[in-house]
């Protein structure tokens, strides 16, 4: 299990990697769904908490195994069959989201959590013995990940009152793990291929958006309601779109070999991807309002679209756009685009103003792009 070379010409995704991917589809959409249905029952505040614990653990978990795959990615028989040992983790993680948005109950996503990390710890010993250069590195990430599960496991005997603080402080020794392991001699990779990993998952995550329209479309013709869901179901496709076009602009900042840009890079992306997901269950939401199926108000409903909107937004200008902004009004003109999304709840059409300014963000890009 040598390193890849970073220079390594023509990269791209594997069929291992694409069916690991298809895996966390299955988990995004527990989270997304579970956030939808908390919403619509007027529990919002409890739903956020939630889905924001349970998507820190499907994204930890993804781009662990990202990474990893980026720099050690051997597709040898012991290999893919403990790839299949942490697919088989993340299943169960996947089967657990409702427990936790019930009653905090963290077992399921603990088990599927060891299940997964027997099967990195492996890797990272597999790579410890056969990388020489990288062995002080391969060895710090197996230890902190031992030691990190061990705290997870915890949570299975800790007070309902301290899961939530301590899964905190958990997750905080994990984002760490990475920054104290990658100090000694950092891993190789290639820019060019994570660029196209994390690329992809963005696609896979708005697929739930547009399964969640989908949905809504099949429920407004079985009840005759169509008329009322025109012009946000015209909202809902401009958004879904919008959000594609924004993230693949391609004279958006791209990822270097840095290591500093690399932590900017992927802990970043957790922003972008929460508020991916969550606007697919924002959009649901709205139309749930809409065909009088949510237990809450029209300017709820929308809030629950706009703020992912403008979450995606801002963490694109921050991590994509802003380093390259040569004026004022290329340093202003996402930040301003997200305060108006917050403001579209209060006009009743959230879902369709939200839509044609993000439509109009795109605009704005395409046209700048071509002064």
């Amino acid at each position: 299990m040598t390193p890849r070379s970073p220079d390594e010409p023509h990269r791209t995704a594997t069929p291992l990697e694409l069916f690991f991917d298809l895996v966390f589809v299955v988990a995004v959409a527990q989270a997304a769904a579970a956030l939808h249905h908390g919403i619509t029952e007027g529990h919002a505040a409890d739903a956020l908490v939630s889905f924001g614990l349970v998507f820190f653990g499907i994204w930890w978990a993804w781009m662990s195994f990202t990474w990893f795959a980026a720099s050690y990615d051997t597709d040898d028989i012991p290999y893919r069959l403990l790839v299949f040992v942490q697919m088989s983790g993340a299943l169960i993680v996947a089967s657990g989201v409702e427990p936790v948005f019930e009653h905090r109950d963290f077992t399921l996503p603990v088990l599927g959590y060891i299940i997964m990390r027997v099967a990195e710890v492996s890797q990272w010993l597999r790579a410890a013995a056969s990388d020489p250069t990288h062995r002080s590195t391969t060895l710090r990430y197996a230890v902190g990940i031992a030691l990190c599960q061990v705290a997870w496991a915890s949570l299975l005997i800790l007070p309902a009152s301290l899961r939530v603080p301590s899964f905190l402080l958990f997750a905080l020794a994990e984002l760490l793990v990475p920054l104290w392991a990658e100090h000694v001699t950092p891993t190789t990779w290639q820019a060019h291929h994570i660029q196209e990993r994390y690329g992809l998952f963005t696609i896979l995550v708005l697929g739930e958006a547009i399964v969640s329209t989908s949905f809504a479309i099949q429920a407004a013709l079985g009840e005759g309601e169509l008329n009322p869901l025109i012009g946000p179901l015209i909202g809902s496709l401009l958004i879904v779109y919008s959000l594609w076009w924004l993230y693949f602009y391609q004279s958006g900042r791209r990822l270097t070999l840095s290591r500093r840009d690399a932590f900017i890079w992927s802990y970043g992306h957790f922003f972008i991807f929460t508020a991916t997901a969550a606007v697919g269950a924002g959009l649901a939401v709205v139309l749930d309002q809409i065909t009088h199926h949510a237990e809450i108000s029209a300017t709820e409903a929308g809030m629950a679209l706009a703020i992912p909107a403008a979450v995606y937004v801002v963490s694109l200008w921050v991590l994509r756009e802003h380093p390259l902004a040569t004026t004022l009004f290329d340093r202003l003109v996402f930040p301003v685009t997200a305060v108006l999304i917050l403001l579209t709840p209060f006009t009743g059409q959230a879902m369709l103003l939200t839509g044609i300014l993000l439509a109009i963000l795109v605009v704005i890009r395409l046209v700048r792009h071509l002064e």
